[in-house]
């Protein structure tokens, strides 16, 4: 029995209920004093979690600098929860459409000589 949504539709449903919920991994943290998002540590806080930072880590740490550090819109990690919140939705929300933008010209690309 068919519900009436097609794939493609459950799909972005799906990217679109992941993207509201990013910021569950930057709230919970902070209702319960845990410090930072886990997992998104960057090496100054590796250090004092482990007393040292890994070699891999340390070398690959300045190799690719992130486009929207810590998912936030310059100047907005002092706004408050609320506003970080939201430019974690921004951020996961650019981030899907510029995959799936890729995802799209490269299908197309791979493709056309095809038809």
């Amino acid at each position: 029995m068919s519900n009436g949504f097609s794939t493609a539709k459950k799909l972005w449903l799906g990217l679109a209920v992941l993207a509201l919920l990013s910021p569950v991994g930057l709230i919970l943290p902070d209702k319960f004093k845990a410090g930072s998002a886990w997992g998104e540590w960057g090496p100054d806080e590796m250090e004092k979690m482990l007393g040292y930072v890994p070699q891999g880590m340390k070398r690959l740490a300045e190799l690719w600098p992130a486009p929207m550090p810590d998912y936030a819109f310059k100047g907005w990690d002092k706004l408050g929860l609320g506003m970080q919140s939201l430019a974690y939705v921004a951020s996961a929300i650019l981030g899907i459409a510029v995959i799936a933008a890729i995802s799209l010209l490269l299908g197309k690309i791979m493709t056309k000589d095809r038809k």
